[in-house]
């Protein structure tokens, strides 16, 4: 692998800058379709990477931007007790995070194996994608036109492009379905010329401590399984990139404390829950370049957009027709990964017992199941992720004859 010291000043900032552009369409859609400030989520994923490289003495070359698993619980949580409780919320995300960081520091990662095996896990990414085609499919029908044009882009490219260019399908098809819009007539440019150059992220300059309440903290917790596993396996695969054991130094301890202490931040500025992103990884593969000093430059890059107020501006006047476009194929393709989860670890489905977890699980999360106590109440992801947990552990580990 290429080595930060071994590139000029220049190619070093161009590859970083490179790396924020393969994240840029996922860091940036989330906030757009749950409501935040696009430019809080680039403030917020570059601190809070910065934050990450410190707490794992500045040895992962990884990238947190904002995680898509928090989606259909940001919306759901919103609509019952208001985006500013909502965004308090987070702060679950970082508690189970700081819980399992003391969990694999004395136990190692078995515990976690025995809590979320892929049998559990699956049907969970599964849920993440599905939950949200809804909300694809009702922006997309806002101008379907628009939606197939930025759905068959991304696809065009994800199949025909070559190198980085396939790692930013997203990218590319929202500025493509973006043109056709201007075209059309169909974007309202008066925000951006009215906002300024340079303008602190919209949270930042209006900051509000988070209004705290139990129910959003609570409702968010089991939510964050999902991210918690998949930080585990891309600490994996960078450290097979890498062609270093980070599992062993600095530790996964140690990097899921920077994920959870990322997160916290995020929730005190109104920022989306982050997490680490596979598709830099995925960039570092074919660069060649896994230093985490790039990566750090990304996150610098990332500050720098944020306070670009046109940018901000110009990505809340994307047609949401244009997102839905996207999201049609975005959600179907993280169902998907959940579907070679399960083929990938071989679960057996001849099994009643993993055929009633991934059953169950899948059933309550689209069925739309609601558990409540009083004014707390859990459903969707959360609660299918806690029954799918539940079912593994109680069900009996005796094979069928």
């Amino acid at each position: 692998m290429t080595m930060a010291s071994e590139l000029s000043t220049t190619r070093k900032t161009i590859v970083g800058v490179q790396f924020l552009f393969v994240a840029f369409g996922s860091t940036v859609l989330v906030p757009l379709l749950v409501g935040l400030d696009p430019a809080t989520a680039l403030f917020t994923a570059g601190i809070g990477t910065f934050i990450f490289h410190l707490v794992t003495k500045g040895m992962v070359p990884i990238f947190l931007g904002s995680s898509f698993a928090f989606i259909a619980p940001i919306i759901s949580a919103s609509q019952q007790w208001g985006m500013p409780g909502t965004i308090a919320g987070i702060a679950g995300v970082a508690l189970v995070y700081f819980v399992m960081s003391a969990l694999i520091k004395w136990q190692g990662r078995k515990l976690l194996d025995r809590l979320f095996p892929p049998v559990v896990i699956g049907p969970v990414i599964i849920l993440i994608g599905l939950s949200l085609s809804p909300a694809a499919v009702n922006m997309a029908k806002e101008n379907w036109l628009l939606a197939f044009v930025s759905l068959v882009t991304a696809i065009i490219v994800l199949v025909f492009g070559k190198g980085l260019v396939k790692l930013v399908p997203v990218v590319i098809g929202i500025i493509v379905g973006y043109v056709v819009a201007l075209c059309m007539g169909l974007v309202d440019l008066s925000a951006v010329g009215a906002a300024p150059w340079f303008a602190l992220p919209g949270s930042i300059s209006h900051f509000q401590l988070p209004q705290f309440a139990w129910e959003p903290f609570v409702f968010m917790i089991p939510v964050a399984i999902a991210p918690v596993i998949e930080h585990i396996g891309d600490v994996y695969v960078v450290s097979a990139v890498a062609d270093k054991d980070f599992v062993k130094e600095p530790g996964l301890h140690r990097t899921m404390l920077g994920d959870g202490l990322a997160c916290l931040f995020a929730s005190f500025f109104g920022g989306p829950p982050v997490t680490t992103y596979s598709e830099v990884t995925g960039a570092m593969q074919i660069t060649r370049v896994t230093h985490p000093q790039v990566i750090r430059i990304a996150a610098g890059t990332a500050l720098v957009f944020s306070v670009i107020g046109k940018l901000s501006a110009l990505l809340q006047s994307i047609p949401s027709a244009v997102l839905g476009g996207i999201m049609l194929l975005l959600f179907g393709t993280i169902a998907s990964v959940g579907v070679q989860n399960l083929i990938q670890h071989k679960v057996d489905l001849n099994q009643t017992r993993n055929i009633i977890i991934v059953s169950v699980t899948l059933t309550m999360g689209i069925g739309g199941a609601i558990l409540t106590f009083g004014t707390f109440s859990i459903s969707g992801i959360g609660l299918s992720a806690v029954v799918g947990v539940l079912l593994n552990l109680l069900l009996p580990m005796k094979k069928e004859a």
